[in-house]
């Protein structure tokens, strides 16, 4: 076995499982990454969805809002800047595309949180004409939701008082003023009022990435054991073969 398995041929059939099993351990490693970023949000939701609010100025402040602390349940009060409203474009609820509503909310305390109300479908009229909102209440407010992080900017120009993700910097600049480092999903408003519909409740599934990343793993022995038991068989086939028998030429047995 170890003759055979130093000829070329098979050299080369080790460096193709060598370079197999580097790509299966970068995949697995790769999946495995996936299910750990998706099990600590899970985490996150299940420890922080349905906790008693705290005060949103225990969680945010003018620094961006550390990932453990996403999902937080806070309660904020203040008033609602009506005229600063922006709308952040392809959103999708139930499969269907539309508005997600945010709205600067001027705290009691200072500084200027930015709430996200919910969502509305696309006007009728198509998804360049701007849909109808539910007003926000005037005057003091207090809301109770979710704390998020804001989000990547997508870099699109955007008609005004639209923006294409929210990212806190784009819609600072929106609104003409700076903003806590993350906003909050609204849950509740008191006073009560008709709003956008409310967001989806975050999905914490984790999907099948561990079992996936197992997989991976598991195919690089597999190839091993292949290319060994090949080679093993190739070799004693080569041990029980019968040397064929010398050919004997016509004039060979004349001169015989």
């Amino acid at each position: 076995m170890l003759r055979l398995a130093l000829t070329p041929r098979w050299l080369g059939w080790f460096l193709l499982v060598v370079l197999a099993s580097l790509a299966c351990l970068w995949l697995g490693q790769w999946q495995w990454g996936r299910y750990e970023d998706k099990s600590a949000r899970a985490e996150r939701i299940e420890s922080h969805y349905e906790a008693d609010p705290v005060p949103v100025t225990e969680v945010l402040t003018d620094d961006p809002v550390a990932i453990d602390d996403e999902w937080t349940r806070v309660r904020a009060t203040g008033t609602y800047d009506t005229g600063q409203q922006v709308l952040v474009r392809n959103r999708p609820l139930d499969g269907t595309y539309g508005y997600e509503v945010l709205l600067p909310l001027r705290l009691e305390g200072g500084g200027t949180l930015l709430v996200d109300r919910g969502w509305v479908p696309n006007s009728p009229k198509g998804a360049d004409v701007a849909p109808e909102v539910p007003a926000a209440p005037t005057g003091e407010v207090t809301v109770t939701g979710w704390i998020r992080l804001g989000e990547k900017s997508l870099e699109r120009d955007m008609p005004r008082g639209q923006v294409a993700s929210i990212n806190l910097d784009e819609v600072s600049e929106e609104v003409g003023t700076d903003l806590l480092g993350g906003y909050v999903s609204l849950q509740s408003e008191d006073p009560r009022s008709e709003r956008p519909d409310p967001l989806a409740v975050p999905d914490t599934d984790t999907g099948p990435h561990m079992a996936y990343a197992i997989q991976w793993w598991l195919v690089i022995p597999a190839g091993w054991v292949f290319v060994v038991l090949a080679l093993r068989r190739e070799a004693q086939e080569g041990v029980g073969r019968a040397p064929r028998p010398k050919k004997v030429r016509i004039w060979d047995e004349e001169d015989g």
